[in-house]
């Protein structure tokens, strides 16, 4: 007798055909959870920008790393683990899959407060090594505090969010997404505009936010056991945690190479334009992220779908899903390219008013930096591809080279030529070398899996 969680039918949920319309169907909850992140964001930024001003934006993008280090592990463990984990309900294991959730979720928690007492630790040379300057420090130091301490347990957030989709509540998932954005706004408004807390007031709204998020997964994994997929007393295994985080490499790469450039970026600018210009790149980082969020979603959101007919050796339905996705992804690329170009202005008054020198640099940062978004999301789809198939190998290089290795080559080199318009350069031009990358891989590999 087939497991039921609410009535759907857990196989079902993953095995189904392939078609344009199914894909973004099964894939929809997860685009509208990366846009609702992203717009949430989006509004967290303008609280701070609007009401605390320009330096304080800066400070965020400063203590920036140390917040992506904790989404970099979560990532690791949801995105390998979600792969294996959705590959052994593929192939009926599934009291195995349990214990292999149980665990990865557990080994998140232990990693997330161990990196929270080590930040704690070291919080103030960390802060000047991220790109902090005497005047931003208490403005950083307050902000990154406060995060540190909601590591552990807003972590789960990020662990829970692939195995919603593993367990075919992807819906779910995304209400839960919306939910702590949404507590986040509010707490907001209620933290900087009414009591006046500042930075303090931005890093409590978001770390309550998304503890929230944190222990509903929590809760709703460990006492709703009518389905497939739910937590257990995990059993230890050595393979199974090398597994998930060899297999989410490509996550933990692209997150900490993140890191990496952020503090490169911050530093040259920060030696170049000042605050100013760390004000600036923050804009257009928002932008960056905002607007390829569908290629995100999308690309995290068929991830399960691949793994599981990976797992059954359905190749047909793999050739299918590479085939539309490619299609899919080419489309959005090329809108949001041209919306980038025809909004540039308005996209940027977003956050600063224009006439401004912030407004300026980020208005022509903007209109170079726009031809990243021609080739990102067939990089990001290529990662999350191979993840999906179980080669945390490949991913990772992909990551590695598209996120850090060409990134920091052309931030070493173009902004001696070139000043600040070497610092927008950069990233696209990595971005296009890592898409012929991504283009050798899949003519590579497409006979070992069978999926063109």
């Amino acid at each position: 007798m087939q497991k039921t969680v609410f009535g759907e039918n857990m196989t079902n949920a993953l095995d189904r055909k392939i078609s344009a319309a199914s894909l973004l169907k099964f894939a929809a909850p997860t685009i509208l959870s990366m846009l609702l992140m992203e717009v949430f964001g989006i509004v967290d930024g303008l609280f701070v920008v609007r009401l605390i001003g320009t330096d304080a934006l800066s400070a965020v993008n400063i203590t920036f790393p140390i917040i992506l280090m904790s989404l970099a592990v979560g990532m690791m463990f949801s995105s390998g683990g979600s792969a294996l984990v959705a590959r052994r309900l593929g192939q009926k294991r599934e009291r195995e899959a349990r214990r292999n959730f149980s665990l990865i979720a557990l080994s998140a928690f232990v990693s997330g407060g161990a990196m929270a007492a080590l930040g704690l630790k070291f919080l103030k040379p960390l802060l000047y090594f991220l790109g902090s300057n005497d005047a931003l420090f208490d403005m950083c130091y307050e902000y990154a505090h406060t995060s540190l301490l909601f590591m552990p347990i807003t972590i789960f957030s990020c662990v829970f969010f692939m195995f919603y989709i593993a367990r075919g509540k992807a819906a779910l998932g995304m209400a839960i997404t919306a939910s702590a954005g949404l507590i986040n706004v509010i707490l907001d408004y209620v933290f900087i505009a009414v009591l006046d807390m500042g930075l303090f007031g931005a890093a409590l709204a978001t770390g309550i936010g998304y503890s929230a998020s944190g222990l509903f997964g929590l809760l709703y994994f460990t006492f709703n056991r009518r389905g497939s997929l739910y937590l257990e007393k995990p059993k230890w295994s050595r393979f199974v945690l090398f597994k998930a985080c060899f297999n989410g490499a490509s996550e933990m790469v692209s997150n900490v190479s993140v890191c990496i450039v952020t503090v490169l970026l911050n530093n040259i600018v920060m030696r170049l334009a000042g605050s100013d210009g760390v004000a600036a790149i923050t804009v257009v980082l928002y932008m960056q992220t905002s607007l390829m969020s569908v290629c995100f979603g999308y690309s995290m959101g068929i991830s399960p779908l691949v793994s599981y007919n990976y797992g059954k050796r359905e190749t047909a339905r793999l050739k299918r899903t590479f085939s539309i996705s490619l299609k899919l992804i080419g489309l959005v690329s090329a809108g949001v390219f041209a919306f980038c170009n025809l909004a540039t202005a308005g996209l940027v008054g977003l956050f600063v008013d224009k006439g401004t020198h912030v407004f300026e640099m980020a208005y022509g940062g903007l209109r170079l930096f726009s031809f990243t978004f021609l080739c990102m999301g067939l990089n990001v789809f290529a990662s999350a591809l191979f993840t999906a198939l179980s080669n945390g190998k490949v991913s990772a290089i992909l990551s590695f080279c598209r996120t850090l290795l060409f990134v920091v080559g052309f931030l070493l080199i173009l902004p001696v030529l070139w000043q600040m318009t070497g610092v927008w350069l950069s990233v696209p031009l990595a971005e296009a070398l890592s898409c012929a990358l991504s283009v050798w891989c899949f003519a590579k590999y497409k006979n070992v899996y069978k999926f063109a």
